[in-house]
């Protein structure tokens, strides 16, 4: 598991636990992702009295966590100080923060259980299809953003790799340029965003040397000054796509699209799609 991966996560574990805690009707929420081999630290906690779960190290097949880990299903108990089918390596912690009832939700992806969460109430309540629903709502949530970070790491290896020389190469790298962008609009993480940004600002000055900059800049210090949507959808423009399949790519109608591309236009001085692009990449915007 690459540790980048847990840390890139914080902002969506927060994200899931507080939507678990507002649909599940569960006071408290908490969770966190796998790190190291086997083990799932507890980084993030709602509605808590203490800190005593936080940071907590949670080994795969123990306690409810790791058994539901173990299981990659949902598992609850009513009791977790009295259950007999959990191990009790965390019960100080548990009982800290003054939990009975407990549910947790391993977090897949991939087939591989990335993390886990938690709901709790500070009663022995058997707990019901409501709350376990909502849990599972919350985990696949979270799933999807990881799924997303997975994609935008991916994206930026591509996107650090040395310019390539033949067109068939520069292709592919125009079309991540395309991939990043749109993906950066969807990642919570503000870190991981910005450096997906910077990954295409670098890509861009890349296909104008000595004339582009780095960074999510807008091109060249006197070049024409882009909205970064306008730079979206000029990006999939040049890849071929139709204003549908860039709606489509970057959620929006097509009509917005269309209103991007020719705002883009006019600012670059231009009459078509294709002279658009051109302009663009000879003013360091695009690959």
């Amino acid at each position: 598991m690459r540790v980048e991966s847990e840390c890139g996560g914080s902002a969506d574990v927060r994200a899931a636990l507080l939507r678990l805690r507002r649909t599940s009707g569960l006071p408290v929420a908490f969770g966190g992702l796998r790190y190291g081999t086997g083990r799932y630290r507890i980084s993030e906690l709602t509605g808590a009295r203490t800190a005593a779960l936080h940071g907590l190290a949670v080994r795969h097949g123990n306690g409810l966590g790791g058994k539901a880990a173990v299981l990659t299903r949902p598992f609850a108990v009513t009791d977790y100080h009295a259950s007999a089918v959990i191990s009790h390596e965390y019960d100080a912690a548990v009982a800290a923060e003054g939990l009975y009832s407990v549910l947790a939700v391993p977090v897949v992806v991939r087939r591989r259980v990335r993390g886990v969460l938690y709901g709790a109430l500070r009663r022995p309540v058997q707990l019901g299809d409501r709350p376990l629903s909502a849990a599972m709502e919350a985990a696949r949530e979270l799933e999807q953003a990881l799924l997303l970070q997975d994609e935008a790491q991916r994206l930026l290896s591509v996107a650090r790799q040395p310019a390539a020389a033949d067109p068939a190469a520069w292709e592919e790298v125009r079309e991540a340029h395309g991939d990043l962008r749109a993906l950066a609009q969807r990642v919570a993480d503000p870190v991981l965003r910005h450096e997906l940004l910077a990954a295409c600002g670098r890509l861009a000055a890349a296909s104008a040397p000595g004339r582009g900059r780095t960074g999510d800049g807008p091109g060249r210090p006197d070049g024409p000054v882009l909205a970064p949507r306008e730079v979206d959808v000029l990006a999939y423009v040049a890849s071929g796509a139709t204003n549908a399949a860039t709606a489509d790519r970057l959620g929006l109608r097509p009509e917005t699209v269309k209103s991007y591309l020719r705002s883009a236009m006019r600012k670059l001085g231009v009459h078509s799609r294709l002279q658009a692009v051109v302009a663009a990449r000879r003013a360091g915007l695009l690959p």
